[in-house]
């Protein structure tokens, strides 16, 4: 044996004769750091955690305080259900088995990572959504406001761990609304639901029979009409059935047409889905909306501005078509202007792939719209041969100015954004009495859009009336800042708590919700029947 092989035989035999004479507690605080960083060791912001703090315990440690951060974090582990959270990320009667199986050192380290990392999971999950949405959806472009995980983690061990993990969830009216209506309906599922389904293609006042009984029953069991032992069709179902129609978005007719009953068919679970799906983009919108905004909802056909969470103005919309490049994406900005007898500067897509080809055929095909070269000068169409370019080669934009029968009508509400989408005018006065509106390339168009910009303009002006009309009087184009700027919320909810407390429902136009639903699903997000 070589002098350098015996030294270091020598060295490993004092290494182990220290270990050997060491404290239990130093041998055990070894054994709990090294688990410990194994399990936490491809998360950096818990490394960076516990190396501040000398990999020293916050759950798994002998402390009061740690005692009260496992309690109050496995109460909110059994509350995350009722928030629609993935019950088996947060089964935590499996958590406190493993916990109290945790006895050795190593057991305990390893434990005490897992529950930091289930706690930030939690965390996140429980503030800014379970999914991230442009993975489900390019067309959801909303940017989440998620918290810095490593400050979260630090701010909850300076806290009351109770009081902390309660202040999780979103605080918004909204979401608290659409937790009681879960509940509601997860114990009316438990019940048996809405009872038997109406058998009838359609049903009309005066009506009477076995139908009219199960839409009688349904009707009383959603809320819409009291109990009565009447069988016929009579003015207070038409009464229900109005009001039904209105909490989910159809012309409230009074009449039980095809698509009144789809609607009134529609099973419990269902409903229930939209419920949650409506909780989680909740949570991906969790901060301040501002306290005046605009609330476009896109499967309500509405846009609204909300002043100190009251809606002060309401008007119809059209939307985007359910079609490939004209669907309305969902997205916040800020509204900074207006202009007031725009010009409409056609988008290219719209240039070349819906006019080029008419032009191609005659040159002088939508004549309304002036052809422009790359500088912005006016060209003459009779100059161009169209049918030397395609969608890619196309060297000009278009441009119709400003009139009454401009595209986007007399006036546009503009929040600067890379998707080129905005809130305007529309000659297409028509469209608005369609009870589904989607028909525009994208951009949002206001039944009311003068009324519209008075209530903007009236915190600035004493006489926004006048103001707006002296303008549009010119003829001329005319920007108009916003002294204030308002926030503008492009959301797609298809549950919604109306603030008289009418759980509201509209058509999922876009199929968006049904993705995300399906996505929840594999994240181990589930139904459930509370007995109660």
């Amino acid at each position: 044996m070589s002098r350098i092989h015996a030294l270091s035989k020598a060295i490993l035999i004092i290494v182990a004769l220290a270990f050997a004479s060491a404290s239990p507690s130093f041998a055990q605080s070894e054994g709990f750091k090294n688990a410990l960083a194994q399990t936490i060791a491809k998360d950096n912001d818990a490394i960076k955690f516990y190396k501040t703090r000398g990999f020293k315990p916050i759950w798994m440690g002998r402390s009061g305080a740690d005692r009260k951060r496992r309690t109050a974090l496995m109460a909110a582990f059994r509350s995350a259900s009722a928030h629609g959270l993935p019950a088996a990320n947060y089964n935590a009667k499996a958590w406190e088995s493993n916990i109290k199986a945790a006895t050795g050192a190593a057991a305990r380290g390893k434990m005490e990572g897992q529950l930091t990392l289930a706690f930030m999971r939690y965390a996140r999950d429980i503030q800014t959504g379970v999914l991230t949405p442009s993975k489900i959806d390019s067309e959801i472009a909303r940017s989440i406001p998620y918290r810095g995980r490593l400050g979260t983690l630090i701010a909850f061990t300076k806290s009351s761990p109770a009081g902390f993990l309660k202040a999780l969830p979103p605080k918004s009216t909204q979401y608290a609304r659409l937790m009681k209506e879960k509940l509601r309906l997860e114990k009316m599922v438990a019940r048996g639901g809405w009872g038997p389904k109406v058998a009838a293609k359609s049903l009309k006042p005066g009506q009477g029979g076995d139908s009219v009984v199960a839409l009688r029953n349904r009707l009383v069991a959603m809320g819409f009409m009291k109990r009565t032992n009447s069988a016929t069709y009579d003015q207070e179902m038409v009464k229900a059935v109005k009001l039904f129609q209105s909490a989910h978005g159809l012309s409230a007719d009074g009449v039980a047409g095809p698509g009144t009953l789809r609607q009134v068919n529609t099973s419990m679970e269902t409903r229930l889905t939209s419920v949650m799906v409506a909780m989680e983009r909740e949570r991906w919108i969790n901060r301040p909306l501002g306290k005046r905004h605009v609330w476009v909802n896109l499967t309500d056909f509405s846009a609204q501005i909300i002043d100190n969470g009251k809606v002060t103005f309401q008007t119809r919309s059209v939307v985007g078509a359910n079609e490939e490049d004209r669907r309305s994406p969902e997205f916040s900005d800020v509204m900074e202007f207006m202009v007031i007898n725009p010009s409409w500067y056609v988008p290219r897509s719209i240039t070349t792939k819906e006019y080029l080809p008419l032009l191609q055929k005659n040159k002088n095909a939508v004549s309304h719209l002036e052809i422009r070269d790359s500088k912005g000068n006016a060209v003459n169409r009779a100059n161009i041969n169209f049918n030397k370019f395609d969608e890619k080669t196309f060297p000009y934009s278009m441009r119709q100015p400003p009139s009454r029968g401009n595209a986007l009508g007399l006036v546009k509400f503009m929040f600067p954004n890379k998707y080129n989408i905005y809130l305007h005018d529309t000659p297409a006065k028509k469209l608005f009495g369609r009870e589904v509106r989607a028909f525009s390339h994208g951009c949002v168009r206001l039944n009311d859009p003068f009324d519209f910009a008075y209530a903007l303009l009236a915190k600035q002006t004493s006489d926004p009336v006048g103001f707006f009309q002296s303008r549009l009087k010119t003829n001329k184009e005319a920007r108009v800042n916003l002294k204030s700027p308002v926030p503008v919320h492009i959301v797609y909810r298809t549950a919604f708590v109306s603030p008289g407390g009418r759980l509201n429902f509209r058509r999922d136009v876009y199929g968006r919700d049904g993705k995300i639903w399906k996505a929840l699903q594999r994240e181990g997000v589930a139904l459930r029947a509370v007995q109660g």
